[in-house]
């Protein structure tokens, strides 16, 4: 005869909020095994100290949390447990984000959505913030995402981004007059470059999107041009700049006196040693540069980057001075600078350094 303070599967399961089945689910399964099973019948029983852990199964499931993760998060002593919550409910966010992006993009190539409201630009501005984060654009035919611009539009401005997967730039410029709402479009880089000495000469840019393009409108004529728009997923920048690890070291440098050092560099490999109050560029079959004088937190680092991704982080920067962010030799390195809006590049640095460093 069972214990009397035990509660049947029927018992546990209304007071639990789970069926009997999914408790026999759990139990095959190794997350909820039963206090008791009795050998004649097979009938299973559980202990009232077992509902808790019964309701935090129950709702770890009602956000699509896989088992071998509730068990991960249940095992005793676990230190990782709010880790992996926070990490699942991270992926979610992005996964019901993708699933918007995807299904505006199907209602815009069906045409079942109106345009969006138009956001005002100045034509000049526009335009060179185009072509600095154009230089992070990729052609792929296994992912033509990459050749695209994210153009985002919201009450806190207009965001053009764009990524090759070892560069990631991102512009935010502060429009002349505000949309009406928000909205988001990834735009063909190709038609955009296009495009570019059109929009150059407008001092009032109109931008909107419908039914697959964007359509750019000057205030000064009825002339206008169209830009088509790609409809796959574009990569989650936000996550990627949110996951970056924590600033070491910290640059601030004037930007043409860092350009010029690393112009003058024959290989096409470069290296940056950052030491004191300075930054030495150098690499193979070059003499030694002059130091750049330069503002450093943190401790000194020597990181090596391929010239054709460094180059461009540094001279599409705007305003005179370029901070960089150094985490670890290994780690993306975070190019910032500002004027009329701010710009951040993502720049990946080589695993290996530069070899016959000139000394």
């Amino acid at each position: 005869m069972p214990d009397p303070e035990l509660l049947t599967i029927g018992a546990f399961a209304r007071s639990s909020g789970l069926t009997a089945g999914a408790l026999r689910f759990y139990a095959d399964s190794g997350l909820l095994p039963p206090a008791s099973v009795d050998d004649s019948s097979g009938y299973r029983y559980y202990t009232r100290d077992q509902a808790e852990r019964a309701v935090t199964i129950r709702r770890l499931r009602e956000v699509d949390m896989p088992l071998e993760l509730i068990a991960e998060v249940l095992a005793p002593g676990s230190r990782d447990a709010a880790r992996i919550i926070d990490d699942h409910v991270a992926h979610l966010a992005h996964r019901t984000r993708r699933a918007w992006e995807t299904a505006a993009a199907v209602k815009a190539a069906l045409g079942l959505v109106p345009s969006a409201p138009r956001v005002c630009l100045n034509g000049p501005v526009f335009t060179a913030a185009v072509e600095q984060v154009l230089t992070a654009t990729a052609q792929e035919p296994e992912l033509p995402v990459l050749n695209g611009v994210r153009v985002e539009v919201s009450a806190d401005g207009v965001v053009l981004t764009a990524t090759d997967r070892y560069r990631l730039s991102t512009r935010t410029l502060v429009p002349t007059a505000p949309s009406e709402a928000d909205w988001a479009v990834t735009v063909d880089a190709d038609d955009l470059r296009l495009a570019l000495p059109w929009t150059r000469r407008r001092h009032d840019l109109r931008v909107s999107t419908r039914a697959g393009r964007v359509h750019l409108r000057g205030d000064d004529d009825g002339d206008a041009r169209e830009c088509r728009t790609l409809p796959e997923p574009f990569p989650d920048h936000r996550l990627l700049l949110a996951s970056l690890p924590e600033v070491r070291t910290r640059v601030l440098v004037a930007r043409n006196a860092l350009l010029r050092e690393v112009e003058a560099q024959h290989d096409h490999r470069v290296r940056l040693d950052v030491r004191g109050s300075r930054v030495v560029v150098s690499s193979a079959g070059t003499p030694p540069a002059p130091p750049v004088a330069a503002v450093v937190t943190g401790p000194a680092l020597t990181i090596g980057f391929a010239t054709t991704t460094l180059h461009p982080a540094i001279g599409t920067a705007v305003g005179p001075d370029v901070m960089l962010d150094f985490a670890g030799p290994h780690d993306p390195v975070v190019v910032r600078s500002a004027d009329d809006g701010d710009l951040t590049t993502l720049v990946m640095p080589l695993r290996a350094e530069p070899e016959g460093r000139a000394r």
